[in-house]
């Protein structure tokens, strides 16, 4: 099969500064075509009707701009869930690349613990599970399905991110493209989110997009130094949205 080259950026998060270094990567343009299609938003898995709790934070005046909202996802992604993610999603990638089967099921029980709210937790597992069935009938993976017949027969609900790297890892996607491309994917739904609640205007939204790339890759930088060990969230606000959320009297989103 023939390869491309596809030149990732590498961030190093220095004492004073961002430091990017670029690194070419071999990649089988398959393998390419399935990764975008996976993180797009056709992909039927239902992400679209989920806010993160930015429905409440909309109605509360806690995001009521572009530049709010931005500051609101930034915060999310450096400190919170999304940070979390990015460590669960490198985490996996290397449980599945390694083979390590057991570790792999670790890494899916923590991250079906790992949610603050109801709300939060379906907003992990139900387009996890749409994820798991739609790759099962169009692109099967053994590895997968061994997944999830373990996690249904110990009652686990699975989580997007241990999903995607999990069948990003093996489809030979390398993580420096795969984890900033799920984290882009990530928070491009929350800013959709933010263009229908606030509102914004189409091209608002990109422009937050764009301001949100160095904070991609930075958080996709630190989660491949980190550990489980250092999960955690400091980005309490987004908890209580999303608890807030639960008994907002008018809803357009599931979270």
């Amino acid at each position: 099969m023939a390869l491309i080259r596809v030149t990732a950026i590498r961030i190093i998060v220095a004492k004073y500064g961002i430091i990017m270094v670029d690194y070419a990567y071999p990649l089988a343009p398959l393998a390419l075509l399935r990764l975008q299609s996976w993180l797009s938003p056709a992909f039927p898995i239902g992400s679209y009707s989920y806010s993160h709790g930015l429905e409440w934070a909309v109605e509360d005046g806690h995001v009521h701009d572009r530049k709010s909202l931005v500051a609101w996802l930034d915060a999310d992604l450096c400190h919170g869930s999304g940070r979390n993610e990015a460590i669960l999603f490198t985490e996996t990638w290397h449980c599945a690349a390694n083979r390590d089967s057991n570790r792999l099921i670790e890494i899916a029980e923590l991250a079906a613990a790992l949610r603050a709210t109801s709300e939060l937790a379906l907003e992990s597992s139900q387009p996890a599970t749409a994820c798991l069935t739609t790759l099962g009938l169009v692109w099967p993976d053994r590895v997968l399905d061994s997944l999830e017949r373990t996690l249904h027969e110990r009652h686990i609900s699975p989580a997007l991110a241990v999903v995607l790297a999990t069948r990003a890892a093996r489809s030979g996607i390398p993580l420096p493209l795969a984890l900033p491309a799920f984290l882009q994917s990530y928070i491009a739904n929350w800013v959709t989110a933010g263009v229908r609640l606030i509102p914004l205007g189409q091209t608002d939204g990109q422009l937050a997009i764009a301001e949100l790339e160095n904070s991609v890759l930075a958080a996709s930088a630190q989660a491949n130094d980190a550990k489980t060990n250092d999960l955690g969230s400091a980005a309490f606000m987004i908890d209580l949205a999303s608890m807030a959320h639960e008994t907002q009297y008018t809803r357009l989103f599931r979270s």
